[in-house]
């Protein structure tokens, strides 16, 4: 229907005259139609060659290295994104190695310390059972010269207050017997 109406209105221009056409513009004359048809045609043919021949080759061109470039760029990405991710990885996975290792460090830290700590104890509760052995010692023989040093201190005393009591001196060693005597009874209490 639009050819057939194009058509008729093509048909209607050539075969009347218009009106523009007297009044001063000779485009619309019909006799120059033919040389004003040849130069739009050579006009629109020359300018679609060097449209497509030398044009539209450049941007053809220029598009697809920029396309080119994006897809370069994406896959860098995208390899960089997966080295990333690897990476990521393999720091967790150093992370997670390094915590087993501090912790069978600590671990292995501990039980040295713990085992040094009680070897330590064990010899310090030791030597303190060889000082309390010792003192023990001591006190005993403390005790056993103690005991003469007390015998010669209880005879000079018994001596002088029956010195002081009866103005005379005694024969020491009937002194000296009775004090042992006495001792002898009572050291059983304090040894």
């Amino acid at each position: 229907m639009r050819n057939l109406l194009g058509i008729l209105i093509i048909a209607i221009a050539i075969n009347t005259s218009l009106f523009a056409a007297e009044a001063g513009m000779p485009q619309l004359d019909p006799k120059y139609w033919a040389s004003q048809a040849f130069w739009l045609i050579l006009v629109f043919t020359v300018l679609y060659i060097s449209i497509s021949k030398f044009y539209l080759p450049k941007i053809k061109y220029s598009l697809n290295n920029r396309e080119n470039k994006i897809k370069d760029d994406l896959e860098d990405a995208n390899k960089f994104n997966d080295q990333s991710e690897k990476k990521i990885k393999e720091y967790e996975t150093i992370m997670e190695n390094a915590k087993k290792d501090v912790a069978k460090i600590y671990l292995e830290s501990k039980n040295i310390l713990d085992k040094d700590i009680q070897t330590k104890k064990i010899k310090i509760e030791k030597e303190i059972e060889n000082e309390i052995l010792k003192a023990q010692k001591e006190i005993i023989e403390l005790k056993k010269n103690s005991i003469s040093s007390i015998q010669i201190i209880s005879k000079d005393i018994a001596s002088k207050i029956i010195e002081n009591i009866s103005g005379e001196r005694l024969n020491e060693s009937s002194i000296k017997a009775a004090v042992e005597e006495v001792s002898k009874k009572n050291i059983g209490k304090y040894l």
